[in-house]
Formats: structure tokens, C-alpha cells, sequence
């Protein structure tokens, strides 16, 4: 299971509540906390609340399929330009 870390407010938006709000749920659902090197505290999701999480990621209006197709098809465009040149027909001078 992925672990995720988010910070009181983008808790509080996954949760529709306030940055206190989120932070009084993480302390009574006895969440894993820890400050971060930039000083903000993240919690980690608990099982409920990363399935909550990848649910709000399939609702929104970005496009994951064509995304990752696009990029795919980059990939592809750019490996056939670092192909040697005997594979499209050409021999280098010797």
C-alpha cells in the first residue's frame, strides 16, 4: 500500500474542513505525523482515507489516459531518433 503524506491544509481540502479541523481528525484517528525538513507537519492517510484520496484523483477533469499516451508516443518519437542509422537503412563511413 502507497504511502501518502499530506500537510493540515491539503488534508483539510481532501476532507472539505478547515487546516485545525484536519488537524484535530489526525490526532483523533491517531494518524502518523511528522515534520517535514520545510517545516510543515505532514500525516500520513490511514487505508480510508488514501481510497478517499484516489477517488478525488479519478474525479477530476484531468485526462491521466492521454496524458500517459502522450507521453508514450514522445518516448517512441525520441527513441527512434537515438536509433543507430543501419536500422533505417543507412550504413555509417568506415
Amino acid at each position: 500500500m502507497p504511502q501518502i503524506w499530506m500537510t493540515y491544509d491539503e488534508l483539510g481540502t481532501l476532507c472539505d474542513c478547515s487546516s485545525g479541523d484536519a488537524r484535530l481528525r489526525a490526532i483523533h484517528l491517531s494518524l502518523d505525523r511528522k515534520k517535514s525538513r520545510d517545516g510543515a507537519t505532514r500525516v500520513k492517510l490511514d487505508l480510508a482515507l488514501t481510497a478517499k484520496f484516489f477517488a478525488s484523483v479519478r474525479e477530476s477533469d484531468f485526462d491521466l489516459d492521454s496524458a500517459i499516451e502522450a507521453l508514450q508516443a514522445t518516448h517512441r518519437q525520441m527513441a527512434e531518433l537515438l536509433t543507430p542509422n543501419e536500422v533505417h537503412g543507412r550504413r555509417g563511413v568506415a
